[in-house]
C-alpha cells in the first residue's frame, strides 16, 4: 500500500475484462507464429493464395479518386446495399428490400458480433454446432449470452437430430447455423435445415446464418438458405463476406440481410462498434457482386478440384480423410500414423508437423467449446497454389517415409 497525499493508495492494478483476458491466443496466431518461426509451409491460416478480379482492385483507387472520402452513410453505401439485395435475390432466392433489410459491416466477423449485441440479453440461450468458427462462443458470451453447443457426429458431420431437439428450451434466443460450414466443410442439407426451421418456429427463435462460404460449394451440392424457407425469413438474419466471395480477405467488407426490426437492432450495435464502413471499397465490392459472377462462381468448382488432389495425397500417406461439400478446409484423421500406444494429441501432433516436417496446420480441438473433443483430427486450408499444395505434400510424404 502507497501513500498518494496522505491516503493509503494500492499499487495492484485493477482486473481487466474476465471474460477477454481469460481468453488463450487464437489458434491461428499461435501456429502462424511457430510456422514463421520454422520457416514452414503454412496450410492452417484460411486465407487464400490467388486473388479476386483486378477489375475491383482498380476500382478501389478510382472510387477514392472521384467520390469524396468522408464518413458514408452507416447502413452502407446505396450501390452496394442494393447490389446486395440483388445478389441475396439470384443467388439464395430470397427478396431483400435493399433500403430497410440490409447492413454492411466491417467483414463477416463484426456482423456476428453487432447481431449477439443487438439481439441477445442476458442469459438468454445460444444454440451452435461444435466445431465451429472460435469467434462465436465469445462474442455471444460477451452479449450475455448462454452457449448451448451441439456437437456434430464426427464420422459424416451429421446432425443429432435427437440432441439439438433436446437443447431447445424456453430461454433459447437464437441458433447460429454456419453453411458451408468452418471448419469441417459440411453443407447441411435442405433436410437439416427444415429440421432446424421447425424447431425455429416452435420455439419462436432467431436464426443467425452465417454464409460467407455460399459460393465454395461442390458437385452433388447444393447451398440453401435456411431463410428461404416457409417461415423462416422474418426470423433469420444473413450474413455475407467480400472476403471469401471474392478472395480478398484483407478487405473486411461484410454484410447483413434480415426483416428490419432485427436490422435495426443489429444496426444500433454496429453504430457504436465501428460506426461506418470504407466507401471506397463499399463501391468495388457493389461492382464486383454485379459483374464478376464469372469468378464466385466458379469457385467452388476449381476449390473442389484442389481438395481431391490434396485428399488424394494425404491418403497415400496414411491421413483418413473426413467428407465434405464444400469450403477450402480439409479435416483429416492422424491416428493410422501414430506409432503403437502413442498418446499425441492434435496439438502436440500440429507442432511436430511444423517443427519436423516444414508443413504447418492446425488441431481440430480449437475449434470445440464443448468439453471432451476429439484430439485426432487436423485441419487442412487447401486455397493456396497448386504448387504449395504440391510442396507441402512432398515434405510430408518426406517425413512420415523416414
Amino acid at each position: 500500500m502507497a501513500a498518494v497525499n496522505g491516503h493509503a493508495s494500492s499499487t495492484e492494478p485493477k482486473p481487466l475484462n474476465d471474460l477477454f483476458t481469460g481468453l488463450p491466443t487464437t489458434i491461428f496466431t499461435v501456429m502462424t507464429n511457430l510456422a514463421i518461426k520454422h520457416k514452414t509451409i503454412n496450410l492452417g491460416q484460411g486465407f487464400p493464395d490467388e486473388e479476386g478480379p483486378d477489375n475491383m482492385k482498380r476500382l478501389v483507387g478510382s472510387a477514392t479518386l472521384e467520390h469524396h472520402n468522408q464518413y458514408p452513410p452507416m447502413f452502407g453505401v446505396p450501390e452496394l446495399r442494393q447490389a446486395v439485395a440483388r445478389h441475396s435475390k439470384t443467388y439464395s432466392g430470397v427478396d431483400v428490400q435493399w433500403a430497410s433489410e440490409t447492413l454492411i459491416t466491417v467483414g463477416a466477423t463484426e456482423a456476428i458480433a453487432a447481431a449477439f449485441l443487438g439481439i441477445l440479453n442476458k442469459g438468454d440461450e445460444v444454440i451452435m454446432f461444435d466445431p465451429m468458427y472460435d469467434c462465436y462462443g465469445s462474442m455471444a458470451m460477451r452479449a450475455g449470452g448462454l452457449v448451448k453447443a451441439v456437437k456434430l457426429n464426427v464420422e459424416d458431420w451429421s446432425v443429432d437430430r435427437q440432441q439439438l431437439q433436446q437443447t431447445f428450451t424456453p430461454k433459447t434466443k437464437l441458433i447460429v447455423v454456419n453453411t458451408p460450414h468452418n471448419p469441417t466443410g459440411k453443407v447441411f442439407s435442405k433436410q437439416d435445415l427444415q429440421f432446424i426451421a421447425d424447431l425455429c418456429i416452435q420455439h419462436n427463435v432467431y436464426a443467425l446464418l452465417d454464409e460467407v462460404y455460399e459460393h465454395l460449394v461442390f458437385k452433388g451440392s447444393q447451398h440453401v438458405s435456411l431463410r428461404s424457407l416457409e417461415g423462416m425469413r422474418e426470423r433469420s438474419i444473413r450474413i455475407g463476406s467480400a472476403g471469401k466471395t471474392f478472395s480478398f480477405t484483407s478487405w473486411k467488407i461484410g454484410w447483413v440481410t434480415g426483416p428490419p426490426p432485427l436490422i435495426n437492432a443489429i444496426a444500433k450495435a454496429h453504430q457504436f462498434l465501428v460506426f461506418t464502413v470504407p466507401s471506397n471499397l463499399q463501391r468495388a465490392v457493389a461492382y464486383g457482386l454485379d459483374n464478376e459472377s464469372s469468378f464466385f462462381t466458379t469457385l467452388g468448382h476449381s476449390l473442389e478440384q484442389k481438395r481431391m488432389y490434396l485428399a488424394s495425397r494425404l491418403q497415400k500417406i496414411g491421413f483418413h480423410i473426413l467428407p465434405a461439400q464444400g469450403s477450402y478446409f480439409l479435416m483429416a484423421d492422424f491416428r493410422s500414423l501414430l506409432s503403437e500406444g502413442s498418446t499425441e494429441d492434435d496439438m502436440a501432433f500440429c507442432n511436430r508437423l511444423t517443427i519436423s516436417a516444414g508443413v504447418t496446420v492446425l488441431p481440430v480441438s480449437a475449434f470445440y467449446v464443448s468439453a471432451n473433443p476429439p484430439k485426432y483430427l487436423v485441419r487442412f486450408c487447401f486455397c493456396k497454389t497448386d504448387d504449395k499444395l504440391a510442396s507441402a505434400c512432398d515434405l510430408l510424404e518426406k517425413y512420415f517415409a523416414s
